[in-house]
């Protein structure tokens, strides 16, 4: 029996290392010839924050690709503004305001969308608010709407629109993170700590869906890790090397966005670059990306 159950584990061991090794393989082919994107033709996408940014500028781009566009903001004037420039590219855009740290508002936002407009097959949750300074200046309000519009939001809006893609077994739940989300920050612990969470909330339903008995193949999440963009959250830059670490506008960041969705990837960062600086520095000992941080002294100030 011993033999039997060491010859056991000696297989299981050998086709984990054949499947690790394949999925390096082709890990590195993808990386040289990345996936052809697809198309989002005909898809209802439903975009948060799409008043200003990267949320207006992402709904701009996926309306110039045929999408059908739910823009979604607590600004009704604003919204309206992303609605218009997508009409006048010729796109097709709908516009509903909605406070979206409401469960309720957005269940009867869902059920709405649904009847005016048909099933939500890409959800990308990108409403974000980012208060600037130390930790004890925070007060209880401010930290409690951090973590309501960062991360409570993306509990109720997944939860209004996932069952019907997993009816059909397609769509696409995007979830706006932060490199804020990936490494700590002054000035941003409450932000980082929603970022953090959203990384988790979307690897932890990715798990969900995999490790389903039932197939949820066609449902697709991404995770965008921005650094730091010029959206008009970020009032005091600090970037000392720009030449390594450029701060974006949000239309740069759109494209990486839109990239991303249409090529199904899991995660990126955007400057890209920073995703494998963040994947070595997993692998060092903890002093180690410290120093890297000081050397590079990009952030925020307060403000």
């Amino acid at each position: 029996m011993k033999v039997y159950n060491f010859l056991t584990v000696a297989l299981e061991i050998a086709v984990l290392y054949v499947k690790m090794t394949a999925m390096w393989i082709y890990c590195i082919y993808e990386f040289f010839v990345p996936p052809e994107p697809k198309s989002v033709k005909g898809e209802i996408i439903l975009i948060t924050g799409s008043g200003h940014g990267m949320g207006r500028e992402t709904a701009l781009r996926l309306g110039n690709l045929g999408g059908i566009v739910i823009c979604v903001d607590i600004n009704a004037e604003n919204n309206q503004e992303t609605v218009d420039m997508i009409k006048e590219d010729k796109g097709k855009a709908h516009p509903y305001v909605c406070d979206v740290t409401d469960r309720e508002a957005v269940n009867a936002l869902a059920e709405k969308v649904r009847r005016e407009v048909g099933e939500v097959t890409m959800l990308v949750n990108n409403a974000g608010i980012m208060p600037c300074k130390p930790l004890l200046q925070h007060s209880e309000k401010e930290i409690r709407s951090v973590f309501e519009v960062n991360i409570l939001a993306h509990h109720w809006l997944v939860q209004a629109f996932l069952p019907s893609m997993m009816e059909r077994n397609h769509g696409h739940i995007v979830g706006l993170s932060s490199m804020a989300g990936v490494v700590g920050l002054r000035n941003l612990v409450p932000y980082c700590a929603t970022k953090f969470a959203v990384c988790g909330f979307m690897e932890a339903l990715h798990e969900e869906l995999r490790e389903d008995p039932r197939d949820f193949s066609g449902i697709k999440l991404t995770v965008i890790c921005p650094f730091i963009i010029d959206t008009g959250l970020c009032k005091k830059p600090r970037v000392k090397y720009p030449s390594l670490i450029k701060i974006l506008t949000p239309g740069e960041a759109a494209d990486k966005i839109v990239d991303a969705i249409r090529r199904n990837y899991h995660e990126i960062t955007i400057p890209s670059s920073l995703y494998y600086i963040n994947q070595m520095c997993r692998t060092m000992p903890r002093r180690v990306p410290l120093y890297l941080k000081d050397f590079l002294d990009s952030g925020l100030d307060a403000h």
